[in-house]
């Protein structure tokens, strides 16, 4: 008895001990990349001081400052900020020095060009997106970072601008480099794979729900995907960011980014082309929307066609060149098959758009996990499309403002430190402003992570470093803090968390400013931990002051000017390539903000399919003889009178209809008369929308 209860004993004990040595295992596996990351932080830091203390410069610490703030959990999002970050610091250290040529005993020309440059940079800042966004922040603070050393305690311009500038790019420059150094060493990357099992994955869903909406075609739940085709709206919004990260890893994908960007807009119109045949089959009869969705269900290849687990990427990137020939050609097939009716029509060329989205897709893939032989070519320039300047113009004025405010209060009260708090509002009030929304959080975040980040230094240096003689030693003592912050950095998730630790690891080396010849003047300390805190402060004061536009306000002004585009493209007689309107509208989708309600994306979709068939109709209308009744339609459009713009459409295909089906016109009659059914049914749809109010 006593053997079977020790038995027992022991295979408790056992599995109690697999248990706990699992839960270990799990725990290493979710702490080890977190962890790798604060050392690679610490290190990023420590070699940086290193590096700028064996050159004695000035200000050390902000190679530091940089090390830290270039250095990111992903290794494509820190190369790709370094590279943004010099030349942020570039431009900023080179207007500096030109306003100080402009401004040599103006004191008060010096105050307002510097604030003035803070508020154009905002503004680009706005304008741009993803890593150029921070380049055009980091332009505005670097400036502020050197003059708060040309202008001295209390302001006046100095004649040592120009050594300054050099030795604070320089600085920075040196954080950046020992940055890439150590996570380029450590960290081999992974944003392609990541990237391409996003699209994939985005991919997959776009086929499995459209060929679901094909199949229930004629059918009382039919078009249940409505809400998941509004969502994929949004998650092909969110591939832009990953981009970047992917090209910071790679040079050749930088050469070739153009295809990557071309999947993109091969999934709007995918999305786009898909909304035109649900329009279409929802109000086609039973019988007819049965056969138009099986004659195009037949037509698409078998591997797009057949059902895969959710989440099951893998078949579409094993050999994504063979899958995009196949798109192509059955994309090339439906074009050329004959349609015996404007709805059957209608459904082959939508569905070769949608399969010409995937082709561009899986041209993407091969990029990213096959390396293709034959890359499309990088085009010499590319177009910046602005979805809407006014965000823009209030983020710059604002900055103009509280910029100038603060260097006012730093005249009026002759603070010592006056030039930190300058440099520290700009610095948050730059990064944050294209935020939007969200820009009063991360900054109260922001403020509170530097908050918490002043009694750490504040003990490092009087409690920690006083006793400390070697830099292997102070390089210990730096990991002390900066490898659990790194780490709490790489696991946050939430916005505010992340916020509050970035701060926290990002300002702690210049609250510290460790030098080579360290000093322990406590009132010294104290005065620049205040300005920090003072100008971090500031900050989300200014949002609440002047706030930001509002989503709704935004999502408003938005679907307003692309309205008012389109009417412009109606009363244009002038041709616009199907490409430059492309642009346009996928800038404001992207442009849309997170709390958009899925009708206002469904409506920026529609538009974009209405604006894409009127520049096709454009082309065919007057090999038809029919190019003034096309436009005496589209003056209808223009004004707002969708009800006469439909009437007008319906007699236009009733003079279409009567061109000979078997002639070269006739075919070409048909096609118009597809594109016709598009345009109408999304006036029908959106109605409310298309008769509204233009910007």
């Amino acid at each position: 008895m006593a053997d079977r209860i020790d038995q027992g004993a022991l295979a408790v004990n056992g599995s109690a001990a697999a248990g706990w040595g699992a839960a270990l295992a799990n725990a290493a596996r979710i702490a080890g990349p977190p962890l790798l990351f604060g050392f690679r932080l610490w290190a990023s830091v420590c070699l940086a001081l290193f590096v700028a203390f064996k050159l004695e410069l000035d200000n050390g610490y902000w190679a530091g400052t940089s090390a830290a703030i270039v250095c990111q959990p992903l290794l494509g999002a820190s190369l790709r900020k370094a590279w943004y970050r010099i030349v942020g610091t570039l431009i900023g250290a080179v207007t500096i020095v030109v306003l100080t040529a402009w401004f040599p005993q103006d004191r008060i020309g010096f105050f307002v060009g510097l604030a003035l440059w803070g508020g154009i940079c905002a503004f680009a800042a706005t304008l741009f997106r993803n890593f150029a966004s921070y380049a055009a922040a980091l332009a505005g603070y670097t400036a502020a970072i050197i003059a708060a050393d040309v202008l001295g305690p209390t302001g006046g311009a100095s004649s040592d601008v120009f050594m300054l500038a050099v030795t604070r790019a320089s600085e920075i420059w040196i954080g950046i480099l020992c940055a890439g150094l150590v996570l380029a060493g450590t960290d081999f990357g992974a944003a392609p794979r990541r990237l391409a099992t996003m699209f994939a994955a985005v991919t997959a869903e776009v086929t499995a729900q459209f060929k679901s909406t094909l199949q229930g075609a004629g059918s009382g739940s039919f078009d249940k995907q409505q809400p998941a085709r509004r969502e994929l709206i949004r998650q092909v919004i969110a591939l832009d960011p990953l981009i970047d990260q992917a090209i910071g890893e790679s040079a050749r994908l930088h050469y070739h980014s153009p295809v990557l960007q071309a999947a993109i807009d091969g999934l709007f119109a995918a999305l786009a082309a898909w909304r035109g045949v649900v329009a279409r089959l929802a109000r086609s009869p039973t019988d007819v929307a049965r056969a138009d969705a099986e004659a195009v269900l037949r037509s698409i290849p078998g591997e797009l066609g057949s059902a895969l687990p959710p989440g099951e990427t893998a078949p579409w990137m094993t050999d994504p060149i063979s899958s995009q020939q196949r798109c192509d050609s059955a994309a090339r097939t439906l074009i050329a098959m004959p349609a015996g009716t404007p709805s059957l029509r209608l459904a082959f060329d939508q569905t070769a758009n949608v399969l010409a989205g995937f082709a561009a897709v899986f041209q993407a893939l091969a990029l990213l996990v096959a390396d293709p032989a034959r890359p499309m070519a990088r085009p010499w320039s590319a177009r910046l499309y602005i979805p809407d300047w006014l965000p823009a113009f209030v983020n710059g004025g604002r900055a103009f403002l509280v910029i100038g405010a603060v260097e006012l209060f730093w005249v009026v009260t002759a603070w010592p430190n006056g030039g930190s708090a300058v440099v520290f509002v700009a610095i948050v009030i730059l990064l944050l402003s294209p935020r939007a929304e969200l820009a009063y959080g991360a900054a109260i975040a922001f403020t509170v992570g530097t908050t918490v980040a002043i009694p750490f230094a504040a003990i490092m240096k009087f409690a920690v470093l006083p006793a400390i003689e070697t830099f292997p030693a102070f390089c210990l003592a730096l990991g002390a803090f900066l490898v659990p912050a790194g780490a709490a950095l790489a696991l946050s998730r939430q916005p505010t968390l992340l916020a509050i630790w970035s701060a926290m690891a990002f300002n702690f080396i210049p609250v510290l400013q460790p030098s080579n010849e360290m000093s322990y003047d406590t009132a010294q300390f104290y005065n620049a931990a205040l300005a920090i805190f003072v100008g971090c402060t500031v900050a989300p004061l200014s949002f609440l002051v002047i706030p930001p536009l509002s989503p709704e306000f935004r999502a408003k002004r938005l679907l307003r000017l692309t309205l008012r585009d389109l009417r412009r493209l109606a009363i244009n007689p002038l041709p616009m390539e199907p490409e430059d309107w492309q642009g346009r509208i996928h800038s404001r989708l992207a442009g849309l903000p997170d709390a958009a309600e899925p009708l206002q994306r469904a409506q920026l979709l529609a538009a974009f399919s209405v604006g894409t068939e009127i520049i096709h109709l454009r082309r065919i209308m007057p090999e038809l003889g029919l190019a003034q009744e096309l436009e005496s339609t589209l003056q209808s459009l223009s004004r707002g009178n969708s009800v006469a713009a439909t009437a007008q459409l319906a007699a236009l295909d009733h003079r279409l209809a009567s061109i000979v089906n078997f002639s070269a016109q006739g075919s070409l009659a048909m096609r118009a008369r597809g594109r016709i059914l598009v345009v109408s049914d999304a006036l029908a749809d959106h109605r409310e929308y298309f008769e509204g109010e233009s910007a």
